[in-house]
């Protein structure tokens, strides 16, 4: 079950107006597209892991636990600190974490928590106790300032959950659903095996996230509410039985066009995007972190955490708060 959460968010705020004097867009323009008002930005001498380094003790306090209880330490970020060494062996070695497995997730983009999450249940069902999950993207340091179809769209958050087995009878995790097909049209081009970094693929902006907003929009429409209906199934519940929606915050269109697809009150599913951005793998997590401060889940209570990444790949965790 989830016994704790945290958040951390850079100081800078980016507001649209602040984006006009740069890329040709207006706040209007912003607004209807994204519902996006404002976003963080993390100060160019840190890292993602000095996010998730800040995030993890309100998550750990949260839960009343100490980092020498952890038995792993999951990040998940496409824009982790270098390619070697882990960004999760960073942040284990500086929360004190002595004993705990670091473990990267870091392909499936804005869906890496949602995997991170499940494995975290899966190391619990056969022997750790406590799991720390650290969600964190920067994707500032990975989008093009000249292209308006991204530079307006992300902000850079880390969010923390620790995760722990629980002795209440039909609580925790019940159920999940993810899915998978590739797809180039959220993609990094250079920096891998196949286009190594060079003079070239610098020139040529390769090392920038390029995103067809069309394609994104005709996918995630689609496969979140399908994903919701087949993890509630799983579950043994309606989609309109579940109290909680805990979705990726990528695009309020996009958020409210899945909850209508769904014909669940879109109260049921709490925004931060609106001051945040999409904050990739972050987003679910800052959503589940608002609702948790604000006391708004109760025993009993059921909730979901859905999104949908780059690949593309999506998924969908069913949980009940003991």
């Amino acid at each position: 079950m989830v016994s704790g959460s945290g958040i951390h968010l850079p100081a800078t705020v980016v507001t649209n107006a602040d984006l006009t004097r740069t890329l040709d867009t207006s706040d209007e323009w912003i607004l209807s597209r994204t519902g996006i008002r404002e976003r963080r930005r993390l100060a160019p001498e840190l890292a993602v892991s000095d996010m998730c380094v800040a995030a993890a003790p309100a998550a750990l306090a949260d839960a009343g636990a100490s980092a020498r209880e952890l038995d792993a330490v999951i990040v998940a970020t496409y824009t982790c600190d270098q390619p070697l060494p882990s960004t999760a062996l960073m942040v284990k070695e500086r929360i004190g974490a002595d004993r705990a497995l670091p473990i990267d997730i870091t392909q499936a983009a804005c869906a890496n928590g949602l995997q991170a999450i499940l494995l975290a249940a899966h190391l619990l069902n056969v022997s750790a106790r406590t799991v720390l999950v650290v969600a964190a993207d920067c994707a500032s340091r990975v989008t093009d300032p000249r292209n308006r179809t991204t530079g307006v769209f992300f902000g850079d958050a880390a969010g923390a959950i620790v995760l722990t087995r629980t002795e209440s009878p039909g609580a925790g995790l019940l159920s999940w659903d993810f899915g998978s097909q590739l797809s180039h049209d959220v993609e990094i081009r250079a920096g891998g095996s196949r286009r190594p970094t060079s003079a070239q693929t610098v020139a040529e902006r390769e090392h920038y996230l390029r995103m067809d907003g069309r394609a994104v929009w005709e996918t995630a429409t689609r496969r979140l509410p399908q994903s919701i209906r087949g993890a509630a199934d799983r579950a043994g519940l309606a989609v309109t039985e579940i109290d909680h929606f805990f979705l990726h915050q990528a695009n309020l269109n996009i958020l409210t066009a899945a909850m209508a697809e769904l014909e669940v009150p879109i109260q049921r599913a709490p925004i931060t995007l609106d001051t945040l951005g999409n904050t990739g793998s972050a987003g679910v997590l800052t959503a589940l972190h608002r609702a948790r401060t604000e006391h708004r889940l109760r025993g009993g209570d059921t909730f979901l955490l859905s999104a949908i990444g780059a690949g593309f790949q999506w998924g969908t965790l069913c949980f009940r708060q003991a």
